[in-house]
């Protein structure tokens, strides 16, 4: 239907997009299915409705520069960039909450932030106080979270010994710092 009507106004020499009835149908005839293409491609989390306003929007602001027969991809293109601008303002919202990692607004008291600092560094002091082997099986166990068979196979020693060195290693951290990890 949509393009039928596009060819049926562009024969009655009506095809002047800043025409209201003419802006009206196109609206009728293209919302809903750039409502769904957004939709679909971006998720309901972007605001596609609200991108679709915009674009619309735009389109008539400029109507006086698009021909009809152009209006549709217009349209088109006008939204993706739109919906692409929101994405990329809030990767940058969000990479710059995580760079600051909530240190702007805390409920944390001071006294806690504090303590964990002095904890924190006390930690990696007696991580670095550990013997390689002991830290690099540590961390492969519960940083990275791989069972001592996966880190046997991949240091190329026993499971025992695996399960040797995290013992070990978690018994001179829980000597060093009083609390166990």
């Amino acid at each position: 239907m949509p393009k039928y009507f596009i060819l049926k106004m562009s024969k009655e020499n009506s095809d002047n997009v800043c025409e209201e009835k003419v802006f009206d149908q196109l609206f009728r005839s293209f919302s809903e299915e750039l409502h769904k293409v957004l939709y679909y491609k971006y998720g309901a989390d972007n605001d596609p409705l609200d991108i679709v306003q915009e674009a619309f929007s735009t389109l008539w602001d400029n109507c006086a520069k698009v021909t009809l027969e152009k209006a549709r991809g217009y349209l088109y293109t006008i939204a993706n960039n739109k919906m692409l601008n929101v994405i990329s303002r809030r990767k940058t919202v969000l990479n710059y909450a995580s760079q600051y990692n909530g240190s702007v607004t805390s409920n944390q008291t001071p006294q806690y932030v504090l303590e964990s600092k002095e904890f924190d560094h006390k930690l990696k002091t007696v991580l670095e106080s550990l013997t390689e082997d002991q830290r690099v099986t540590l961390m492969m166990n519960r940083v990275e979270g791989k069972r001592h068979k996966e880190i046997a196979e991949i240091l190329g020693i026993s499971t025992k010994a695996v399960e040797k060195r995290i013992y070990k290693a978690l018994s001179i951290i829980e000597e060093q710092l009083g609390k166990k990890i």
